[in-house]
């Protein structure tokens, strides 16, 4: 049987919401959710948070997480990627004689995560020769008919020639959503994540939110809020 490991980064250092990994959402630390879905989903040999504060790591390890090591100086800094992140915890693993099938990296940031959508893209990845399969979800706007500000703050459109198409004839087009990551441990790939190596599982819209600021926080509370309800 494949053997599958979660790993969700949590650094301490969010600079517009302090704290952000930890902060209470709803009635228990934001970072819990992602936890006790990856639990839940039995997915998991091992549900692994690597983070560099005793804090998160304490609170992590309260809701069922492993923590088996603060994550480096090196690797906590703001340009830190999550790639890094990953490879030093699987490394730290094999150097203790474990090793994986597969990945998945989890955002502690989303409290919106469904184990059925996480279900599906293990079940796709694992049935394909496709090395990534991640959450995404459809854009509410043709990205044809979006603009920029130019220099003197005019609008300028990336593709003009679309300014009379009709919405329903453009293609449809699809975002990361922050959700879920899978990954073979053991397979490489010359592509992106984004390419023809991963298989896109798609999300309602309702369910993805990024949660980026202060602003973002409170929205994403009354979604869930009324999300919640309707499912009780």
């Amino acid at each position: 049987m494949a053997k599958c490991i979660a790993i969700i980064p949590a650094r301490v250092g969010s600079k517009r919401i302090p704290k952000k990994n930890i902060k209470d959402f709803k009635g228990k630390p934001i970072i819990a959710y992602t936890i006790e879905v990856a639990q839940e989903s039995k997915l998991f040999d091992r549900v692994v948070v690597s983070t560099d504060d005793e804090e998160i790591a304490n609170i992590s390890k309260s809701y069922g997480a492993e923590v088996p090591f603060l994550r480096p100086k090196e690797l906590s800094g703001d340009f830190t990627g999550t790639g890094d992140v990953v490879t030093h915890t699987l490394e730290w693993f094999s150097s203790q004689g474990k090793t994986f099938d597969y990945v998945c990296t989890l955002y502690a940031t989303a409290p919106f995560l469904q184990e059925e959508y996480m279900i599906e893209g293990y079940n796709a990845l694992s049935k394909s020769d496709a090395m990534h399969a991640f959450s995404a979800t459809s854009m509410p706007y043709p990205i044809q008919r979006t603009f920029k500000l130019n220099d003197v703050g005019r609008c300028e459109m990336f593709t003009p020639e679309h300014f009379t198409t009709r919405s329903q004839d453009l293609e449809e087009a699809y975002q990361d959503a922050g959700q879920f990551y899978w990954t073979k441990v053991n397979e490489k790939s010359d592509d992106i994540m984004f390419g023809k190596d991963s298989i896109p599982i798609i999300l309602p819209r309702h369910l993805v939110h990024d949660i980026d600021t202060f602003e973002d926080w409170k929205r994403a509370e009354v979604i869930y809020e009324s999300i919640i309800r309707k499912l009780k």
